[in-house]
């Protein structure tokens, strides 16, 4: 069988089983999620053997420990997984959800429902937790998956999805409702990208060059997930220490994912003070600045930035820093800079906050608090599919509800549509509402 033969296999097969998940009610879908988490932890040890493959795989070929971190499993992390399954679980059902509705002046009763997508696609790098993730939120709000990982994870990814089609195969839920997509090459992902009709949306999660060419590659439809160029503002009424504490936080908490901080902005009014306290504070972290003219200034171990540097999603111990002469100067070069993905302000001006969050155009902004809390989880969304920076379908963490698309449904008593208005005729039965 040809690489294309067994992409039209699975990917028939998770359309055949999108179709038969979007009209099960929410009892059957929790049961099933459970079961995939009972499986995840049950099974450890052999997601974990996989993974190990992986990670070898990964050090030989010269991966970043930052990478590594992002790929690694362990049975704490295994855990960390199904317990967001069991999460998901427990979140409302988004499926047949009135999103509005109303009685119309001529009678019909219309309403607008929440439905599942169809088949949504999921291509992302180096994450196995995605692989669950994505599942079990696509199974809850009633889509089949389509998963393609990177080569880096496919041992990983593998045990992964057969562990959740095989606690799939006890249940209500069609195992064929959870898919890897076969092959480890691009043609895998172009196949993925072009299954227009098959496939009804596409996800990317990943770096800028992965998104990039889904966005451009592909004819199914796509929501963008991008990239994570956070910034840091430090205003000019901050309270210092806690903008260190903001900063720490942001940047080094953990370096190699998407909401973590690269980008530190700082009021000129605070520079003197504020300016050689970070500079300390983030080389006791380990990390390297990255800064502009003013920001050198204050401290010999700076690296001169770049252009390139204001525009990086370093996803490691390195940050870009600059020093601005206005808070309206600091969202101007998270314009020009920036992702549009998470931006944070430091300050006890609730008028300079105000501002801040009414002229960012990002997909979420903090004030005085951490960019780290961008994410589905602490939202209380259970686990995320991804976080959109487009405008079109959804913004932001994606949970359970932006993974669903709506119809109308009007309901009538023989509702005619005449040149002269709405006829319902003199034998129209009872509605079927009643």
């Amino acid at each position: 069988m040809s690489a294309s033969e067994d992409f039209l296999k699975v990917a028939r097969a998770a359309k055949e089983a999108a179709t038969e998940l979007a009209p099960l009610p929410r009892a059957p879908k929790d049961a099933a999620l459970r079961a995939i988490a009972d499986a995840l932890v049950a099974r450890s040890a052999e997601i974990i053997e996989a993974n190990a493959r992986d990670v070898v795989k990964a050090r030989e070929n010269g991966t970043s420990e930052y990478m590594i971190d992002r790929l690694s499993l362990t049975a704490g992390r295994v855990e960390v997984i199904a317990e967001a399954v069991r999460q998901i679980a427990d979140l409302p059902d988004p499926v047949g959800e009135v999103v509005r509705g109303s009685t119309l002046p001529n009678g019909l009763e219309l309403r607008q429902l929440r439905v599942p997508l169809g088949v949504v696609g999921i291509i992302y790098e180096g994450r196995p937790n995605v692989t669950v993730d994505a599942a079990a939120l696509c199974l809850k709000s009633g889509n089949a998956t389509l998963l393609r990982g990177s080569s880096s994870a496919y041992e990983s990814n593998t045990v992964l999805v057969r562990v959740m089609q095989e606690a799939l195969a006890g249940t209500a839920v069609p195992a064929g409702a959870v898919q890897l997509v076969p092959g480890q090459t691009r043609d895998s992902a172009k196949e993925l990208m072009r299954a227009r009709g098959l496939v009804d949306v596409l996800i990317p999660r990943g770096g800028a060059s992965l998104i990039s060419s889904v966005v451009q590659e592909s004819t199914v439809p796509v929501i963008e997930t991008g990239t994570g160029n956070c910034h840091v503002y430090v205003d000019a009424e901050a309270d210092l220490d806690l903008a260190v504490e903001i900063l720490l936080n942001a940047k080094a908490q953990r370096p190699s994912v998407c909401n973590a901080a690269e980008t530190l902005l700082v009021h000129a009014a605070v520079a003197d003070a504020f300016v050689p306290r970070a500079l300390a504070a983030l080389a006791g972290a380990g990390v390297t600045v990255h800064g502009d003219a003013r920001i050198a200034a204050y401290g010999e171990a700076v690296v001169p930035a770049e252009e390139e540097d204001f525009r990086a999603e370093y996803l490691s111990l390195d940050i870009a820093a600059a020093v601005v002469d206005s808070l309206e100067d600091a969202v101007r070069h998270i314009r020009e800079y920036g992702s549009a993905h998470t931006e944070a302000i430091v300050t006890r001006s609730v008028t300079a906050a105000r501002r801040f969050v009414a002229l960012v155009d990002s997909a979420a902004v903090a004030v005085n608090a951490s960019t780290r809390f961008t994410d589905g989880g602490e939202f209380g969304f259970g686990a995320e599919i991804g976080i959109s920076t487009q405008k079109l379908h959804a913004r932001g963490p994606m949970g359970l509800p932006e993974l669903t698309s709506t119809k109308w449904v009007y309901t009538g008593e023989g509702h005619l549509r005449t040149s002269e208005g709405t006829v319902i005729p003199s034998c129209g039965g009872a509605s079927a509402l009643d």
